[in-house]
């Protein structure tokens, strides 16, 4: 990593395996890992859907916006983020001064897969397939922005990490 990727910020659609391959690079790396979602969740002390539930959808996204300021304060962390936190420009903008986007992506037919039995995505209640086909389209473009974009369908989680590490290093040279 060279000095100006103060952090690795992974980005993408749920399921993409960004708190899975987040924690193995920055083992690999030595670095802390930071997952968005458990930050705000500890902060607000109370679930994702229980937030969607009681505050919206609205809240939720503002509070992202504020836990994600905050983290990319620091250096030297592999930051995973909640899919939704890339549809604010200023998250945007944030990202892409905090370190290195990397956007990890899979197509539907995985993402279903991994996320079959996960209930603590409220944008997915009532018909997932439905959902997340129509999540993706409506999310297109959203992590068009990254300078590094990784399908994890067809590898494992250190396969993942030697590719991004090796990416990394060839985009800023």
């Amino acid at each position: 990593m060279t000095a100006n990727q103060r952090n690795i910020i992974l980005i993408g659609f749920m399921g993409t395996g960004k708190s899975t391959v987040g924690a193995a690079l920055a083992d690999r790396l030595g670095w802390r890992f930071v997952d968005t979602d458990e930050l705000l969740v500890a902060r607000e002390g109370k679930s994702i859907p229980e937030l969607f539930e009681e505050r919206g959808e609205r809240y939720f996204r503002d509070a992202e916006t504020a836990v994600l300021a905050d983290v990319l304060k620091g250096t030297k962390q592999v930051v995973s983020t909640g899919g939704g936190a890339v549809l604010r420009p200023e998250n945007r903008e944030a990202m892409l001064s905090g370190g290195l986007v990397v956007a990890l992506t899979a197509p539907a037919e995985t993402l279903l897969v991994r996320l079959r039995g996960d209930v603590n995505r409220p944008l997915l209640s009532g018909d997932k397939e439905e959902r997340v086909h129509r999540l993706l389209a409506e999310r297109k473009n959203a992590y068009d922005f990254a300078p590094l974009v990784i399908d994890t369908s067809r590898s494992n989680v250190r396969e993942t990490v030697d590719t991004i590490l090796e990416r990394a290093g060839a985009a800023k040279r």
